[in-house]
Order: structure tokens, then C-alpha cells, then sequence
């Protein structure tokens, strides 16, 4: 599943763990990652890998978007019928 995700400068995606696959792409801005103990400034193209169950989170300090892809499917994004 693919998600797209809008941050402004200085939004705050907290640290969290999941146990799905994450690959997320920025398609713009700029962001401070931190993915299990590693920090790190990406920015727009570049892209990251989380695997299940890492804590990870993002500081967004040029306002931009995150396209986010795990597998498998998050149930707690799907608003099922």
C-alpha cells in the first residue's frame, strides 16, 4: 500500500514501530530521519528503508512530501465497510 504524506516545516512525525515494511520516498522537502539509533538529513529523491518493528520518525524542516509504501497492507489506514 501507498501512502502520500503532507508535512510544513517543523511538523513532527513521532517516533513509532510497526510490524510492516516501510520504504519511503520524499518526493519534496527536506527531513531529519531517525531510524532506529541513526539520524540522518534527506531530501527531495533520496529515500529510506525501515524494517518491521524499528522505531523510526522524521522532523520536517522544509515543508515537503512523503510517499510512504509497507507491506503488507496497514489495517489501521484502510477504512473498511
Amino acid at each position: 500500500m501507498m501512502v502520500k504524506v503532507k508535512f510544513e516545516a517543523g511538523g513532527i512525525g513521532t517516533p513509532h514501530s510497526h510490524p510492516h515494511t516501510q520504504v519511503t520516498y520524499i518526493e519534496s522537502g527536506v527531513f531529519e530521519t531517525t531510524i532506529g539509533d541513526k539520524t540522518s538529513i534527506l531530501r527531495t529523491g533520496d529515500g529510506f528503508f525501515v524494517p518491521p518493528d524499528v522505531v523510526h520518525g522524521v522532523v520536517c524542516h522544509e515543508a515537503g512530501l512523503l510517499i510512504d509504501c509497507f507491506a503488507p497492507y496497514r489495517e489501521d489506514f484502510v477504512a473498511l465497510p
